[in-house]
């Protein structure tokens, strides 16, 4: 147990890290790129790459997880067997995409160009090739390297966004000849992907010294067995992505042009300032997975159950309103031309709430191997999503997009939680957690009535509501006496 908490620690840190990173390209994005439509093309496209990547590797993490360990012998034939299937398809994907980019850029509306569907492409099939090796480094227990190699990217990226979009235009201006050889400062948007494919590249030659087998071997049957494994779980995997992609995938369509894409832009940089939300979630996720399943042996594990999710809901909730009421400084993030959008934050953040919700809901099937069940929860978030969007889009713009992804999480928690109850009853503190949530809600209503002509005046007022609130969970919790101990002992 020692050992699993200190992987989940360091996977969890670097993933949570490297998404916090990556959260701070978006400031860069919306002050430097020329307009919000630019924004707009770079949520659309990475949308798609994030659904394409979990085609491509269409289940075969798992499925090698599942194979090397069930033929510890053969677990390099296993390694092969995989890298070559997943190295197989992506450079057949690649090339197509490659040859045929030109008519596909036309069909999603950048026929302009194409070669930005040619290099992410190429990006996410490399991505997708590396999955395996990554994999590779995870069954071996080397979590320092993993966690090193996936911060390589992400710093890499941001080197290059930085040196593309701002480095390079400095340049330009004061000492041109030091780059008008290989820099045209018209392309703008397009650095961003060229940025990507760089960065992926480089991590993926770093990375394939790591991943040096005795013997490379391709076993068909082997494969074969794998893939009957695997390939359920692409239905999954792509039910899970795209609830959290398709409604920046389908906008275009739905709001086609230039005016489609600036409303694009505005959605996908608010939305990130919602991800501080998704970042909590995450990191409860790399904690609470492993929780569950040594927990499930325990007499008084329901109970456990059923304080976990009272006390992610908790903390849901401060970060809720930490994030509302101080909108006014979490908005300087992003230029002031998407502060339009802002709108939009508090129901991402609750969609994200009722994402985690539902993670934390989801231990009944896990636990009861009935895990088609959350086959069958995501495929209905991917219906509402997109007949929510198909319906709100077109009359509300990105506010509809919003909606839907908002009613996506809150039927799928809904359900989860009516089957988990006659699977595997939890009592779970619904008045109290009930409680709690409305006293949240009333607060975010009174914040916007809350304003004064002096700003640090409304600032005041907004932490005293935010610590009365802490206060008052803090009493009911009985948690009070434990904060005083905790301070005790640190003190001694």
């Amino acid at each position: 147990m020692k050992s699993l908490a200190k992987d989940t620690a360091i996977y969890g840190i670097s993933s949570i890290v490297g998404k916090f990173l990556n959260w701070l390209l978006v400031p860069l994005y919306t002050y430097v790129l020329a307009s919000p439509a630019d924004y707009g093309v770079v949520t659309n496209l990475y949308s798609w790459t994030a659904l394409l990547l979990v085609i491509l590797t269409y289940g075969m993490e798992t499925g090698y997880f599942r194979f090397a360990n069930k033929h510890l012998d053969e677990a390099d034939s296993v390694y092969s067997t995989s890298l070559f299937s997943v190295g197989s398809t992506s450079l057949f994907f690649a090339m197509l995409v490659v040859i045929f980019s030109n008519p596909i850029a036309r069909g999603m509306g950048y026929a302009e160009h194409p070669e930005y569907i040619s290099m992410l492409a190429v990006a996410v099939a490399i991505d997708a090739f590396a999955s395996i090796p990554f994999a590779y480094l995870r069954f071996k227990k080397r979590p320092v390297q993993f966690a090193t190699l996936k911060m390589v990217y992400v710093v890499l990226n941001i080197i290059f966004n930085i040196f593309f979009l701002i480095v390079c235009p400095w340049l330009m201006k004061h000492f041109p000849a030091s780059v008008n050889w290989f820099y045209n400062p018209d392309y703008g948007v397009g650095y961003v992907f060229v940025s990507n494919i760089i960065s992926t590249v480089l991590q993926t030659l770093i990375l394939l010294p790591f991943v040096t087998v005795k013997k490379y071997s391709f076993n068909s049957k082997l494969l074969k067995e794998i893939l009957a494994y695997s390939l359920p779980l692409l239905i999954l995997g792509i039910a899970g992505i795209m609830n959290q992609t398709l409604d920046k995938i389908l906008f275009p369509f739905l709001l086609p042009g230039e005016y489609g894409a600036s409303q694009l832009g505005i959605y996908g940089a608010t939305s990130k300032i919602a991800l501080v939300m998704l970042m909590f979630t995450q990191a409860f996720r790399y904690a609470y997975e492993p929780f569950i399943f040594a927990q499930n042996k325990d007499k008084d594990s329901l109970k456990s159950y059923a304080d976990a999710m009272k006390y992610f809901i908790i903390f849901s909730l401060i970060i809720f309103l930490g994030m509302v009421l101080y909108i006014d400084i979490f908005k300087l993030i992003i230029k002031e031309t998407y502060w339009v959008g802002l709108n939009v934050v508090p129901i991402v953040l609750f969609s994200f709430i009722f994402q985690g919700i539902y993670f934390n809901l989801s231990l009944w099937y896990k636990l009861t191997d009935k895990t088609m069940y959350g086959a069958w929860f995501s495929m209905l978030g991917t219906v509402i999503i997109v007949v929510g969007n198909i319906l709100l889009v077109p009359q509300f713009s990105y506010m509809g997009s919003a909606w839907a992804a908002f009613t996506c999480y809150f039927v799928i928690m809904l359900v989860s939680y009516y089957f988990g109850q006659k699977y595997m009853p939890i009592k779970y503190e619904l008045k109290r957690i009930g409680i709690y949530a409305l006293l949240a809600l009333v607060i975010f209503f009174i914040n916007n009535y809350l304003s004064t002509p002096y700003l640090l005046l409304n600032y005041l007022m907004k932490t005293i509501i935010l610590v009365i609130f802490a206060a008052y969970i803090l009493k009911k919790e009985n948690l009070w006496e434990a904060i005083k101990n905790r301070i005790k002992i640190f003190r001694l």
